[in-house]
């Protein structure tokens, strides 16, 4: 079985920078599970996976563009600190939830300055080229339940309304 749209995949993959600094790795834990082409993984490597078989074991180069995007400069912003009423120990590195024209979005702090705090919009590892190594573990068709609710179910369901 080869894997394309609405196949489950369980894989093991490391993610690394473009300096081969690790990112994440499946290995030290479960394989990742997911249906194949819903958008669960970056563009690239989805593309990458695309007519694999269990037992490849492959490397996909993604470029950034292909993963989590180009990095935005404008979606760093300058916002006076009284913005902030109300969240205590604000600091650098923290993640905040903010309300934008295009919903909710998670934001990182990462710089303050007098009563002025700025905020990054871009995902961590935007405007990054990425390398997957990834090994093909199992290739099944997804269930009709599965495909409804949109995630792969464990052995007796998801374990939660829908």
């Amino acid at each position: 079985m080869k894997i394309e749209t609405n196949k489950v995949v369980k894989m093991h993959y490391s993610v690394m920078d473009s300096e081969e600094t690790l990112i994440d790795s499946s290995y030290d834990h479960k394989p990742l599970e997911f249906i194949h082409g819903n958008g669960f993984l970056v563009p690239g490597l989805e593309k990458a996976l695309d007519d694999k078989v269990v037992g490849d074991k492959f490397i996909a180069d993604v470029a950034a563009v292909d993963g989590y995007g180009e990095r935005e400069d404008g979606f760093v912003q300058t916002i006076p600190q009284e913005m902030f009423a109300g969240i205590e120990d604000l600091d650098v590195g923290m993640q905040l939830r903010a309300q934008t024209d295009e919903g909710e979005q998670t934001v990182i702090v990462i710089g303050m300055e007098d009563d002025m705090i700025t905020v990054d919009g871009n995902h961590p590892l935007a405007g990054i080229d990425l390398k997957f190594e990834v090994e093909i573990i199992e290739i099944r068709d997804a269930t009709e339940e599965e495909l409804a609710h949109g995630h792969v179910h464990a052995e007796g369901g998801c374990g939660h309304n829908h």
